[in-house]
């Protein structure tokens, strides 16, 4: 899962690893400042500011958005589940994963990058490479 990620590097080694901690934390504190509506918006922000200067802040920054997209569409399940009264149970239980994975799953990422590690995300949908 972790693996340990050289590149050819155009920036600093300590200014990388900061940018990729701080792309896996925005997915926390962008949640909390918009109430999980714009997690995805932190970590594309550091993509398309990295994306040509450092591959591993680019695929931290990929990975935390597309997990932040993951998270968004279970949450738009879980929603829709919702509506109907017999699956009511059921959207609670999505919702309560997403909940305690968008927090811990995230900060499992900025330790792993703190190492200057790459992170890959469980069960993500490959939307930015």
């Amino acid at each position: 899962m972790n693996e340990t990620y050289s590149t050819h590097q155009t920036t600093d080694p300590s200014t990388e690893r900061t940018w990729a901690i701080l792309s896996h934390l925005s997915l926390i504190i962008s949640s909390v400042v918009s109430v999980g509506m714009l997690s995805f918006v932190g970590p594309l922000i550091v993509w398309f500011i990295y994306k040509d200067k450092s591959d591993f802040v680019r695929n931290a920054a990929a990975g935390s958005f597309n997990f932040a997209v993951t998270l968004a569409l279970a949450s738009a399940a879980a929603t829709v589940l919702a509506f109907t009264v017999i699956l009511l149970p059921v959207s609670f239980i999505i919702w309560a994963i997403v909940y305690i994975v968008s927090i811990v799953i995230p900060i499992l990422a900025a330790m792993a990058a703190s190492r200057h590690e790459m992170y890959r995300y469980p069960l993500t949908l490959p939307l930015l490479r």
